[in-house]
């Protein structure tokens, strides 16, 4: 007999715990294939989260991201600068710009440029917002306007990043994909976080999946995306001549050699792809159903501005509820085309009246259906725009991307209704009152979730990663 301390014994015991843990795995799982009930060992994670029970009572159940890519501008939507519009056309005074950094105007002469729209105080809490988002004036004692907003990168790509995993560096797990390992889902037969895009506007600005990805989390925790065209999710439907019984059977053949593959390599991500299959042919009824929107009022198609599932932004506003109301996690609806780096007037209006209406009437309709507390929607972009353009008028007058400040608003779950946090200075150039990093935005929607951002760890690598990095605090004013 060899020692107990011997490394054959060490070896088989290894062996013996990952072998059974896989057993103990397929047994579940092959129950749950066989009668509805308990969740097999594979699902657990998926569905349930690692964050069991929160670290303190969720404010929100769910999230559902607007996220405007392309960078809106804060001066046409939620920052009124009077002093800004009264110098329009002057040049940009230096001792505001020198030594900062500019994303495409280096070396040019910059002039300021106000709105290029007027404001309006809106409902009983006096907010100020453009009127070329009448819509969201009309909810404005429904959110929160964050005018302080900064983060660390002037350029799309790294400023998706940042603003969807917390850094500037690719490959790190997406906020949803954090939400969704803490807190798993609340449907089995829909993805915990699923992706929608929509465009129309001046430039459709490229996302990459990246911006989803599940990162060094088990793969369960990917965003899903849906697409507008031909079937959501690739392969939805069964091929021709093969019936669910068919379908089944493949499923089975696939499901037992994946399990002889656990029970040899132990591998983790077999887990995930067995928990994946399962779940894609669960899809096959349940994402049908859920496209299927003539089960809404026509009342309901009339506040959204849409008649049928057409890839637009409206009509991804209407799947977003009706997968919250599913139960799914994280939902975040891209629309690209806010890059304005010219003629922002006209441009402005045309995103304006994509999102306007949609964005607005999501909130209603949440409200008058008792989901707006426990659902905490989020509007905004990758980073905002300058208060000055390369051009004192024409065609050409526009703005460059900008990171020292940016507006966004948030609403329900949790978020205090009809106030403005924070504030920049008197061109718009610099947040300058309360600022709100992005990693102090992921704390505070962790916050809401029940999640203490500072708890939600995974060691890789030798060193212990969080969606907010080494930073971020809760904005504990913006809590209702």
């Amino acid at each position: 007999m060899q020692p107990p301390g011997d490394i054959h014994h060490r070896i088989a015991r290894r062996t013996f715990l990952g072998r059974t843990s896989g057993w103990l795995g397929a047994t579940a799982l092959a129950s749950l294939l066989q009668t509805p009930g308990p969740l097999s060992a594979v699902d657990w994670l998926a569905t349930q989260g690692v964050v069991t029970p929160t670290h303190h009572r969720p404010r929100a159940k769910r999230v559902i991201f607007l996220y405007m890519s392309g960078g809106p501008s804060q001066f046409e939507t939620f920052d009124n600068k009077p002093k800004l519009t009264e110098l329009t056309g002057a040049p940009m005074p230096a001792s505001v710009i020198s030594g900062q950094p500019i994303a495409q105007l280096q070396g040019q002469k910059l002039y300021c440029l106000g709105s290029q729209f007027p404001f309006r105080k809106c409902g009983q809490s006096g907010q100020e917002i453009s009127e070329v988002l009448p819509r969201i004036g009309s909810i404005a004692d429904e959110i929160c306007i964050v005018r302080s907003m900064v983060t660390d990168a002037i350029n799309h790509d790294p400023a998706h990043t940042m603003m969807n995993t917390g850094t500037t560096i690719s490959g790190r797990p997406s906020m949803g994909s954090w939400i969704h390992y803490g807190l798993g889902s609340e449907n089995q037969d829909l993805p915990g976080f699923v992706v929608l895009t929509s465009q129309g506007g001046r430039n459709p600005q490229p996302i990459s999946t990246r911006q989803w990805h599940h990162g060094f989390l088990p793969a369960t925790h990917q965003g899903i995306q849906f697409h507008s065209q031909g079937d959501p999710v690739p392969y939805l439907g069964s091929p021709a001549g093969v019936d669910a019984q068919r379908q089944q059977e493949v499923v089975d053949a696939v499901r037992r050699l994946n399990h002889e593959e656990l029970g040899i390599t132990d591998d983790p991500e077999i887990s995930a792809r067995i928990a994946q299959l399962e779940l894609a042919f669960r899809m096959q009824s349940s994402v049908p159903s859920l496209l299927d929107i003539r089960d809404e009022p026509e009342s309901i198609r009339q506040l959204y501005g849409v008649q049928s599932i057409d890839g637009s932004f409206a009509a991804n506003c209407l799947l977003a509820r009706r997968m919250a109301e599913r139960g799914v996690r994280f939902i975040q609806l891209y629309h690209r085309g806010w890059d304005h780096h010219n003629d922002i007037k006209m441009f402005m209006g045309k995103c304006a009246g994509f999102c306007d209406q949609a964005s607005a009437a999501l909130i209603m309709d949440l409200k008058q259906r008792g989901m707006l507390d426990e659902t905490l929607v989020i509007w905004g972009g990758e980073f905002g725009r300058t208060p000055m353009s390369q051009s004192g008028k024409g065609e050409q007058v526009g703005r460059d991307h900008h990171m020292r400040a940016f507006s966004i608003w948030l609403a329900g779950g949790g978020i205090r209704p009809g106030i403005t946090y924070g504030a920049t200075d008197e061109l718009g150039y610099h947040a300058v009152e309360n600022l709100v990093h992005v990693h102090d935005l992921h704390a505070t929607v962790l916050h809401l979730l029940g999640i203490d951002h500072l708890r939600l760890t995974v060691r890789f690598q030798g060193r212990d990663f969080r969606l907010t990095d080494v930073a971020g605090s809760v904005v504990a004013p913006i809590l209702a």
